[in-house]
């Protein structure tokens, strides 16, 4: 895996803190919202909303927040409607930088996100310039203490899943998206429990960034994710270990 999704890794384990889970709620409140609003307020009949309402309990998030969420989504109660912008740009050392947002005012968000980048020798591209260097994917984390790698890897495979790697002291499944909420009914059924899943977007290729660049750059993922307009940002980034040390 990249060196980015260790840093992802580290940014899920950082959000046990008061501040980050506060953030945290607010980003999936949104997705929430936006699921129900797009796909219905019955989990069992949108992938997308049980993907986020497992997602918000698994951070512990009260079941009222979780019910008005999706009572604002299927217009049951009032509430800011939120639109899906992504953004295309560049951090320093060339990284590609593909961000998800959810914003009621894209004008504000633009500006933050171009902001962020040319604070720390980034710049915001034009749609289609860096989205050709990823694939949408479905991962699955599991912990790796808690289940045989061999036993891990044949009840996944056996589910559908195209890959199975380790990142520190997670497991990671790799799914189609097609197929992701399968792969996870699958291994649930063979008695593996997931501590995180997510569909995302993982880099064709990596690029390797060290020294004032990987440090600039992790300054300008940290502000993004401090924005809460952000929802995900994308990176085909090999950060250098030293400089992700420091990060933890």
């Amino acid at each position: 895996m990249s060196g980015h999704s260790k840093w992802s890794s580290i940014k899920r384990k950082k959000a046990v803190t008061d501040a980050r889970r506060g953030q945290m709620f607010t980003k999936l409140i949104r997705e929430i919202t936006v699921a129900s609003r797009h796909g219905g307020g019955d989990p069992s009949f949108n992938p997308r909303l049980r993907l986020a309402v497992d997602t918000a309990k698994s951070a512990n998030m009260p079941t009222d927040n979780i019910d008005r969420a999706i009572k604002r989504g299927t217009g049951e109660l009032e509430g800011v409607t939120y639109e899906e912008v992504t953004y295309e740009g560049y951090g320093p050392g060339g990284v590609a930088l593909f961000i998800e947002t959810l914003t009621d005012n894209a004008k504000r968000t633009v500006a933050d996100v171009r902001h962020i980048l040319d604070r720390h020798d980034g710049n915001l591209g034009t749609n289609g310039s860096v989205a050709w260097q990823f694939e949408r994917r479905g991962q699955i984390y599991v912990d790796a203490t808690r289940y045989d790698e061999d036993a891990l890897f044949e009840a996944a495979i056996e589910a559908g899943a195209e890959d199975v790697s380790q990142e520190d002291d997670e497991f990671i499944v790799t799914t189609d998206p097609g197929t992701f909420q399968e792969v996870q009914d699958g291994m649930k059924e063979a008695g593996v429990e997931s501590s995180h899943a997510e569909m995302t977007f993982i880099t064709k290729n990596l690029v390797s960034v060290a020294g004032k660049d990987a440090e600039k750059l992790l300054k300008i993922l940290d502000a993004l994710e401090e924005n809460d307009d952000v929802q995900k940002v994308h990176s085909n980034a090999d950060i250098d270990e030293a400089v992700l040390a420091g990060a933890e």
